[in-house]
């Protein structure tokens, strides 16, 4: 049993260092390679919770992904997975930019250096896009109106009116609060 655990805090460690080692474009290029490896390959989450561990991850103080890790891993193995993601998930950048300050001079004046993270940018947008479409093919499986039309309307009232994006956060969760509640009292959704 004790073998077992080691085996997992292992697995998570290491997935998760991997996940923040190789991935470059914040939180939201996590996700993915979270939903790769914890609910497709392994399936110990599902999707739904790693919908709502980017959700709440999103909301709370701090990187996305060191967020979303903590989650993670205390949904899995508890505290200590939680723990033992926070330290895979921050000890790759700390790595990384000690021996950048090391070497700044040399990195900033490199051609070669300053074309790879260009074509980094690129692949960023690309999966950036691919969660995008993800989540809005999940909203659209729930069939529920108002999240339909959310998505595209508080794009447009922040992209072209300008409106300020903590002013939509609290007006689309006052109208998913209100939803909810007719809900709950309709009988719709049944609470614990």
């Amino acid at each position: 049993m004790r073998l077992k655990k080691l085996k997992l805090y292992f697995s998570l460690f290491r997935i998760t260092f991997s996940i923040s080692a190789f991935t470059f474009g914040g939180g939201y290029v996590v996700i993915p390679m979270m939903r790769r490896y914890f609910v497709n390959d392994l399936a110990l989450i599902s999707e739904q919770e790693l919908l709502d561990m980017a959700a709440i991850a999103q909301s709370t103080p701090g990187a996305i992904a060191v967020n979303i890790a903590v989650l993670a891993g205390y949904r899995i193995a508890g505290i200590t997975g939680a723990i033992i993601t926070c330290i895979g998930t921050v000890l790759p950048p700390l790595i990384i930019l000690s021996v950048i300050s090391f070497f700044y001079k040399s990195f900033r004046d490199n051609r070669v250096i300053s074309a790879i993270l260009k074509g980094m940018e690129a692949g960023v947008a690309a999966t950036i896009v691919d969660i995008l479409i993800d989540m809005w093919q999940g909203i659209i499986r729930e069939k529920n109106l108002l999240l339909t039309l959310m998505a595209p309307i508080t794009f447009f009232a922040n992209f072209i009116f300008n409106i300020n994006v903590l002013v939509i956060i609290i007006f689309c969760s006052i109208l998913c609060f209100i939803q909810a509640y007719i809900k709950i009292r309709q009988g719709g959704i049944r609470g614990e």
